[in-house]
């Protein structure tokens, strides 16, 4: 689907959806009652530090306006701007500020979903899906924390070996299918029916301010390990009496 396809089947009533550059701001009315605020990235656009500036500025609007609107974010990004300017102005800092507001937006009562419909990798992977409650995609979507050449640079490995990896290890594969085994992605949407009804179901549902991540990795088999592990983690952290 392209984007305006799924911003007409998102608000068939029409929306204030703005696109600047590959940077996307605004709000809908939502099917069931109500509005919802957005942002996004657009046209598989780098993540850098202006305009991951613009998107929380536009997450700390929705929160100082009170209420608990929804907050929902259009993916479809590089990975972060690799550039000089980027990097000295410290991008790190800046798309962990993007990925707090949105955390705190959720513990503010507005339950944020991420609706990846295209690409994204890396630390703009990191500052806006996996920053939301609840995050989805359409088919044909391509995250990937990091691709495999990257990896490769990293651990040394050849493609080839990390290729065998990823057939049986989701964590080292790109992909949507990979990411959804490992509990990441909660959902994929069908770009047949209305994204409208999708998304008013979605929202239906209680919101969790508790990961549900590790959980979902290990009912799907994707990462076994996981939740007991943070389940110990959590047991150690716990005060003793």
């Amino acid at each position: 689907m392209t984007l305006a396809e799924i911003l007409a089947s998102l608000f068939p009533a029409g929306h204030e959806i703005v696109q600047q550059g590959g940077i996307l701001l605004g709000s809908g009315p939502l099917k069931s009652g109500g509005r919802i605020s957005v942002i996004g990235v657009a046209d598989r656009t780098p993540l850098g530090v202006d305009d991951a500036l613009r998107l929380a500025g536009h997450v700390l609007a929705a929160i100082e306006a009170g209420g608990s609107d929804p907050i929902l974010v259009l993916i479809d990004s590089d990975s972060q701007r690799m550039s000089k300017r980027d990097e000295l102005l410290g991008l790190n800092e800046f798309l962990a500020h993007l990925g707090k507001c949105l955390i705190l937006a959720s513990v503010q009562g507005h339950h944020t979903v991420g609706l990846l419909y295209g690409h994204s990798a890396a630390g703009a992977f990191i500052a806006t899906a996996m920053s939301t409650q609840s995050l989805v995609a359409l088919p044909g979507a391509t995250p990937a924390v990091m691709d495999l050449p990257s990896i490769s640079k990293v651990t040394k490995l050849s493609i080839e070996a990390l290729q065998e990896k990823a057939r049986s290890t989701p964590v080292f594969a790109p992909g949507l299918a990979n990411l959804a085994q490992t509990g990441a992605v909660l959902a994929t949407w069908d770009d047949k029916r209305s994204l409208a009804d999708q998304l008013a179901a979605l929202l239906a549902a209680p919101a969790t301010l508790d990961d549900q991540r590790d959980r979902l990795g290990k009912d799907r088999k994707g990462r076994p390990k996981a939740a007991d592990i943070a389940a110990r983690v959590h047991d150690l952290a716990r005060p003793s009496t």
